[in-house]
C-alpha cells in the first residue's frame, strides 16, 4: 500500500514504516537476512544512528534523529529513525512516471551529488572498493548467484553475453581504474541512488535511503554512484533524462569519464536488479519475469554501447580513407589518429609541412614507416587501457602491420574492425591532383607504386568512397557496428 493518508504503514524485508502526520517512523525488524542481522536490539539502535548519520550527509532536514521505544518498565525496548515526511507526489519516479518535466530538479541533483562527492570520505580501504579487481569480483558473484536461473526465467544466451563482455571489458581497463583511485574518484558515496527515494522539493532534491548496514556497499566510484539513478531513469523509460544526468554529474564533478565506463557501470546496476527480479520470481512474484527480461536487455544494451574498439582504416593513397576514418571517428565518439601525422611529429615537422621524397625515400623508408606504426599502436594501446575507443588511419598495405593491430586488440581485449578504402581510378587521380592542407605527402607516382605494394586484405570490409559519401559512412559505420 502508498501511504497516501495521515496515517499509513509499509512493511519492507528489513523495517516497518509508520507514517503519522508529518512525522515518519522507521521501525528495524529484528531479522537476520544473510548481508544484515538485526536480531540483536543492540545492534538495531547502531543502525539507526548509523543511518542519521549518514542520510544526513544529503538530507540534514530530513533525518531528526532516533527515537527510543520503551516498554512497561520503562526501559528501552526498541528505537525509530525518525524522518520528516515527504510528498509523495514529489517522488522523482511519479514525476518522471506522470512525464512531469524534471530537467531541472536533476541538474539541481547532480550539483549536489558532485558536491557530495568532493567532500565525502575517502582513504586506502575505500580506493580497494574502485579497483578493477574489485568490480570484476562484483560482477563473479552476481554471475555466480544467477546461473541456477539461466535457461529458465533467465535468457541464457543473453546471460552470457552479459557475461562475455563485461569480462571483456575488464580484462583491458585495469589502468583505467587504476587512474581513477589515484585521482581520488573511488569514495564513500551513497550507495542506492533510486528515483523512488528522491524527492523534489522547491528548495532542492532530497535523496533519501543511502546504504547504511554494509559499509563496502556505499565505497564506490562517484560515476558508479551517479550511474546508479541513471539507470532507474532509464528503466522507468526516460533514457534522454538519463544520458543529460550524467552529463551535467560530469560537468560538475570535473570528471573525464570515457563513454564506455559510464555505459559499464550503468550495466552492472542492470544486471544487479536483474539478479533481485530472478530472486523475486523464485519467491513466487511471476510479474518479476518481466523485470528480468528488461533489465538484462538494458545492461545488454549499455556494454554493446561501451565496447572498446578499434578500428583500422586503410587504403591506397587517394581511396578516401583519411576523410571517412574521420567522419567515423566523430560518429563513434571515438579519437583518430593518423600515420602521416604521427610520421611528420616524429620527424619535428607540422602536419602541413611538406616532406615529398620519392618513393620509400626521406622519412618514408621502411624504417622510418615502422617507427610510425609503432608509435601509431602505442598511442592506440595507451587509449584503449583507458577505454577509449580509437580509429587509426593508415594505409595498412602491410600484412605484418595488420597482424600487429590485431595483437594489440587481442592484448587490450578490444573489438577489432578493419576497413579498406576503394575508389575509381578517376576518383583517385583527382583527389590527388587536388590535394591540399592534409599531411599525406603522396602523389600519382607513389600512389601508384603503394596500390602495386597492397597485399590482399580479406579479413577487411570494402568501403566504396566513390559513392555519395553519406552513403560511404553509412556503410563504414554498419561495419563496426556489426
Amino acid at each position: 500500500m502508498a501511504p497516501s493518508d495521515h496515517s499509513a504503514m509499509i512493511e519492507t524485508h528489513a523495517a516497518v514504516l509508520f507514517f503519522l502526520g508529518d512525522r515518519v517512523y522507521k521501525l528495524k525488524k529484528a531479522v537476520d537476512l544473510g548481508f544484515l542481522d538485526f536480531r540483536r536490539r543492540a545492534d538495531r539502535e547502531a543502525v539507526c544512528h548509523r543511518e542519521v548519520e549518514l542520510n544526513r550527509r544529503t538530507a540534514p532536514d530530513v533525518y531528526l534523529g532516533v527515537a527510543d521505544v520503551t516498554g512497561p518498565d520503562g526501559k528501552p525496548c526498541d528505537h525509530l529513525v525518525v524522518m520528516r515526511r515527504m510528498p509523495l507526489e514529489r517522488r522523482l519516479s511519479a514525476l518522471i512516471r506522470a512525464s512531469v518535466p524534471v530537467a531541472d530538479d536533476l541538474r539541481r541533483l547532480a550539483r549536489m551529488l558532485a558536491v557530495f562527492h568532493t567532500t565525502a570520505r575517502r582513504g586506502p580501504d575505500i580506493s580497494a572498493e574502485g579497483t578493477r579487481d574489485a568490480l570484476l569480483g562484483r560482477w563473479d558473484a552476481t554471475f555466480g548467484q544467477l546461473r541456477a536461473f539461466a535457461g529458465r526465467v533467465l535468457d541464457r544466451a543473453g546471460a552470457e553475453e552479459v557475461e562475455d563482455r563485461a569480462h571483456a571489458f575488464l580484462a583491458g581497463r585495469d589502468p583505467l581504474f587504476a587512474g581513477r583511485v589515484a585521482d581520488g574518484r573511488v569514495l564513500d558515496g551513497h550507495g542506492d541512488l533510486i528515483a523512488d527515494d528522491v524527492f523534489c522539493l522547491p528548495d532542492g532534491p532530497r535523496p533519501l535511503d543511502c546504504l547504511e548496514f554494509d559499509d563496502r556497499l556505499r565505497w564506490l566510484d562517484g560515476l558508479d554512484d551517479a550511474a546508479f539513478l541513471a539507470m532507474d531513469i532509464e528503466h522507468l523509460g526516460a533514457r534522454p533524462l538519463a544520458g543529460a544526468f550524467l552529463d551535467w554529474y560530469a560537468e560538475f564533478s570535473g570528471d573525464p569519464a570515457p563513454a564506455s565506463l559510464r555505459h559499464h557501470y550503468i550495466a552492472y546496476r542492470a544486471y544487479v536488479r536483474t539478479k533481485v527480479a530472478c530472486l523475486r520470481h523464485a519467491q513466487g512474484d511471476p510479474s518479476a519475469a518481466a523485470d528480468v527480461a528488461d533489465y538484462t536487455l538494458l545492461a545488454l544494451r549499455h556494454l554493446r554501447a561501451g565496447e572498446v574498439r578499434l578500428v583500422l582504416v586503410g587504403g591506397p593513397p587517394g581511396t578516401g580513407k583519411s576523410t571517412l576514418a574521420g567522419q567515423l571517428a566523430d560518429r563513434l565518439g571515438a579519437t583518430l589518429l593518423s600515420s602521416d601525422r604521427v610520421r611528420k611529429e616524429l620527424a619535428g615537422l607540422t602536419p602541413e609541412r611538406t616532406a615529398a621524397a620519392a618513393y620509400r625515400e626521406g622519412i618514408y623508408t621502411a624504417e622510418w614507416t615502422d617507427r610510425a606504426y609503432r608509435e601509431l599502436l602505442d598511442r592506440a594501446r595507451r587509449l584503449l587501457e583507458q577505454g577509449e575507443t580509437v580509429v587509426l588511419d593508415a594505409s595498412w598495405y602491410a600484412p605484418r602491420r595488420r597482424e600487429a593491430a590485431r595483437e594489440l586488440a587481442r592484448r587490450t581485449h578490444s573489438a577489432l574492425r578493419e576497413i579498406r578504402c576503394t575508389a575509381g581510378a578517376a576518383t583517385v587521380a583527382d583527389r590527388l591532383a587536388h590535394r591540399h592542407g592534409g599531411a599525406s605527402d603522396a602523389d600519382a607516382v607513389i600512389a601508384a607504386a603503394m596500390s602495386a605494394a597492397f597485399a590482399p586484405w580479406p579479413e577487411a570490409v570494402e568501403i566504396a568512397t566513390d559513392e555519395e559519401p553519406d552513403r560511404s559512412l553509412v556503410s563504414a559505420s554498419r561495419a563496426v557496428e556489426m
